[in-house]
């Protein structure tokens, strides 16, 4: 289903994957646990940290009972993410307590960053506590750990921090692959706590971003996510906060690469590779990077445009920096330029000191634009950002919960009717797994991220395959092979 919570999800995602863990050394003694959640970019520094303490004698593990170190790398979006990071916790002490108490637990992420020593000094439930740009210091700290010390580093970075990185593909099926581009955020979100707990925009050098993409191909992967907490500010000028760009040199001004140049440069070198991207953010998206996706049939026709509210009162308040009519203008030329594309977005209910007229403009938003899917929650107050120290948290939690179940109906209706779009048609699908109902069905992705589930027959996970749709549900196409498809290269 696509209207669950983007955790339940990405939790799905990690579980189906946790038995193919690549890139294990003979030589390392040592065993690693580590769990990740909330966003893409987690689960991608999650990939980060385990090539790093792979340097350090680490090999991964999915026994949480047997590991020497487990790590959890943490989401503060949202209070339920917290809490359900707390239970895990809680989990691991118990295992370090009665099966193996030379166990140790560390924090990383955005937990780790916006609550600091309080896990360490107060809590004392974890040995180390690790930001997310401080990754490349766990040696260090884990020395710290074993020395009998508290170990904590959540000190921010101007720069991109993980360029030099090889990661580690942690529960991978082969296929695809998650690129970061960009880490940080400049836009300030009144509700948003990721500008304090990864720190302000800036980008990674565009040379070693191929160079990872290329190792992936090399290695069989047939398609790649580029990452970031905003993808389309992506901004390299030779180094340093976005916000820095205006003092740099005239020639660094002249030469640096945007995202649209970046994306086009990714189609262009690796024609047999799908691309997608994702975070974006309305008011930075261009109509240039309309015009590449649209140029490039390896670029997927999905864009995951976030709007949280289609109120302009609320939006305001959010500090979003466009206005309802801006972002509807946006999506009226993401259908003129790329017909095809698929839309999906992100939506908060129970805002505070939203109004049943700012909700009905939610709803008709929602109803202009007729998204293939989204992740809806319920607002919930979060500590140090805007929100949290200005506004009173003042929608009662069952009005929310109601607008909420209200949002979540509307989004089932539209994912139907975008999937009924597609019945008759024959799609591009990327098989990346055999399906959860039956051994004897495939299951991959099309172009708009749709999952397409068919016969097994004779293919296997990382074809390309053309499948024509028979029939849907309001999460799923169903259909039948009829063939490889171009871009299945083995075979051309």
């Amino acid at each position: 289903m696509f209207w669950v919570t983007r955790m339940e999800k990405v939790i799905e995602e990690q579980k189906q994957g946790e038995n193919l863990i690549l890139d294990r050394k003979p030589e390392n003694q040592k065993k690693l646990y580590i769990e990740s959640y909330g966003c893409a970019m987690n689960f991608a520094d999650s990939e980060v940290v385990a090539s790093i303490l792979s340097g350090n004698g680490y090999n991964t593990t999915t026994i949480l009972e047997e590991a020497d170190l487990v790590l959890v790398n943490t989401c503060s979006i949202r209070d339920k993410a917290e809490q359900t990071i707390r239970k895990r916790l809680e989990k691991y002490n118990a295992v370090k307590r009665t099966v193996n108490p030379k166990m140790k637990v560390g924090v990383l992420g955005c937990m780790a960053e916006r609550l600091k020593s309080q896990f360490l000094e107060q809590e004392k439930i974890v040995d180390l506590v690790v930001g997310p740009d401080a990754y490349k210091d766990l040696s260090n700290l884990l020395d710290e750990v074993e020395a009998g010390n508290d170990a904590i580093n959540v000190i921010l970075s101007k720069e991109e921090t993980y360029g030099d990185i090889s990661p580690v593909r942690l529960q991978s099926n082969g296929v695809s692959a998650f690129v970061s581009i960009t880490r940080g955020c400049d836009n300030m979100c009144t509700f948003c706590v990721v500008p304090f707990t990864r720190g302000r925009e800036r980008s990674r050098e565009p040379q070693s971003i191929m160079a990872e993409i290329k190792n992936l191909w090399d290695n069989g992967f047939k398609e790649i996510t580029l990452l970031g907490q905003n993808v389309d500010s992506y901004l390299w000028y030779g180094g340093g906060l976005k916000k820095d760009f205006v003092k740099a040199s005239a020639m660094e001004q002249a030469t640096a690469i945007k995202f649209d140049q970046l994306l086009e440069m990714v189609a262009v070198a690796f024609p047999k590779m799908r691309i997608r991207f994702s975070t974006s953010n309305p008011q930075d998206m261009h109509e240039s990077v309309l015009h590449v996706i649209a140029k490039y049939p390896n670029i997927c026709k999905h864009i995951h445009l976030p709007v949280q509210s289609g109120s302009d009162r609320i939006l305001k308040e959010m500090n979003r920096l466009h206005t309802r009519t801006e972002y509807m203008g946006l999506i009226n030329k993401i259908s003129l330029i790329i017909p095809d594309c698929a839309i999906t977005q992100d939506m908060i209910a129970g805002f505070p000191t939203e109004t049943e007229e700012d909700h009905q403009d939610t709803l008709s938003l929602m109803d202009y634009v007729k998204y293939s899917f989204g992740y809806m929650y319920a607002y919930s107050e979060r500590p140090g950002t805007l929100a949290g120290r200005k506004m009173v948290d003042d929608v009662p939690e069952e009005v929310k919960l109601r607008r909420l179940q209200e949002i979540v109906a509307l989004q089932r209706e539209h994912s139907l009717h975008r999937t009924q779009e597609f019945v008759g048609q024959t799609v591009e699908v990327l098989i990346d797994k055999v399906s959860k109902k039956s051994d004897a069905e495939l299951s991959g992705r099309n172009s708009q991220n749709l999952t397409v589930v068919f016969p097994r027959e004779d293919y296997k996970i990382g074809d390309f395959v053309n499948v024509r749709i028979n029939r849907c549900t309001s999460g799923t196409l169903i259909g039948e092979a009829v063939g490889y498809s171009d871009m299945h290269y083995q075979y051309i």
